[in-house]
């Protein structure tokens, strides 16, 4: 079943059809775009592919995470997400596991038995592994693309509240988003905010993948959520949002109950 369908690119129409609040934070979503120049919308440097899924533990409000994120945007790579709270519950542990503290961003890669830590190495990594070996200026630039990463994330630091964790999906979540999209980046912090793991499916401007799934839904637009386990399928990112707060945040714990 496929929900949601009006295309809500234009700031006025998601003000004509939200609240001034929901207005203010779409226009910080953008403000965060431009504050690294767009980087992570467009397809890049692609090399081999990983044949299985990369994981990636990460934060949305983290600006080292946020490296990574543009990263894996540019190569085009998909991976299975295990987005942190703020206070991490649900994976602080796994995380602590692997490197024996707890420290994101964390790639855990089953194709080369790999787990790296430290945003710039797991970008230069990324790039090697799955790219052609050279890391794009927006990347690389050390101090200069910290601070401007650091100032993106502070346009959204409102996003980092604590919310308890929540069940989570019978089956992994797919979400078809990319770093640069103001849109998907507010699905990306729901699902941040109940720590619930995600399939990420990075289809940025180029991507061969958008063809595929321009066949598939009818049209180009993202974020598009998947939710095998109920049969689920939807655009909108107000749809989306909604959905995931009412059936894994705490009004589908409060219904559970």
């Amino acid at each position: 079943m496929k929900i949601g369908g009006t295309s809500l690119d234009p700031l006025f129409i998601w003000k004509k059809k939200h609240s001034i609040a929901e207005a203010v934070d779409f226009a910080t979503s953008v403000a965060a775009t431009l504050a690294r120049l767009g980087s992570g919308g467009y397809v890049a440097h692609v090399g081999k592919r990983p044949a299985k899924l990369l994981e990636l533990y990460e934060r949305e409000v983290c600006p080292f995470s946020r490296k990574v994120r543009e990263a894996m945007s540019i190569l085009d790579l998909d991976a299975i997400v295990h987005p942190c709270a703020p206070e991490p519950r649900r994976f602080r542990s796994v995380v602590e596991g692997y490197v024996g503290k707890f420290q994101i961003p964390l790639l855990v890669d089953p194709n080369t038995s790999s787990t790296v830590t430290d945003s710039d190495a797991i970008v230069r990594y990324l790039f090697r592994q799955y790219g052609d070996g050279k890391v794009p200026l927006a990347l690389r630039m050390g101090p200069l693309t910290d601070a401007t990463s650091k100032f993106a994330t502070l346009l959204r630091i409102s996003k980092a509240s604590e919310s308890p964790p929540t069940k989570e999906p019978d089956d992994l979540l797919e979400l078809y988003s990319y770093e640069a999209s103001p849109y998907c980046r507010l699905v990306r912090e729901t699902l941040m905010k109940w720590e619930i793991p995600y399939i990420v499916h990075n289809v940025a401007r180029g991507s061969p993948k958008r063809a595929g799934f321009a066949e598939r839904t009818g049209k180009m637009q993202f974020p598009y959520l998947i939710d095998k386990a109920r049969g689920i399928e939807m655009f909108e990112t107000r749809a989306i949002i909604d959905y995931i707060d009412d059936h894994f945040g705490t009004n589908g714990r409060l219904k559970a109950n």
